[in-house]
């Protein structure tokens, strides 16, 4: 018997959109180099590598960010005990809407995320360091 899933991704995703915070970019450029605000990027590894990064961001898969962020577990991260604003982006913002919800439900506070992802961050123009060049690439 095939599942019945009651609350898909919309539902899901619908939910974080009501729960938290969400900024534009413009918003969130302005907070670029405030000492208040830590930008976490959750993206998969491959996709920094192959995307490029947001100056400044702190690193952490998604897989990871209840376990980072939760003090006593034994993979918590400082950066998450600090008293700061949280902003989570992902490639599209999907992953972060629903990351941030996980974050403010903890405990974690203030929180925020980026409205369409690095991939917003990107188009309209905002700093980014581009991917590192692959090894054995196209020589001239």
């Amino acid at each position: 018997m095939p599942q019945t899933i009651v609350k898909g991704y919309k539902a899901l995703l619908a939910e974080a959109e009501a729960a938290v915070q969400t900024l534009s970019v413009e918003e969130a450029r302005a907070l670029v180099g405030s000492a208040d605000t830590v930008f976490v990027d959750l993206r998969d590894p491959r996709e920094l590598e192959r995307e490029g990064r947001m100056p400044g961001a702190v690193h952490c898969p998604r897989g990871m960010l209840e376990f980072w962020i939760d003090p006593e577990s034994p993979y918590a991260k400082p950066v998450f005990q600090e008293d700061r604003r949280f902003v989570f982006f992902c490639a599209g913002g999907w992953r972060s809407a629903l990351a941030a919800k996980a974050a403010q439900e903890m405990g974690l506070k203030p929180v925020a995320h980026l409205a369409g992802g690095f991939g917003a961050w990107k188009t309209a123009g905002a700093p980014f360091d581009a991917p590192a060049p692959k090894a054995g690439g196209a020589k001239d």
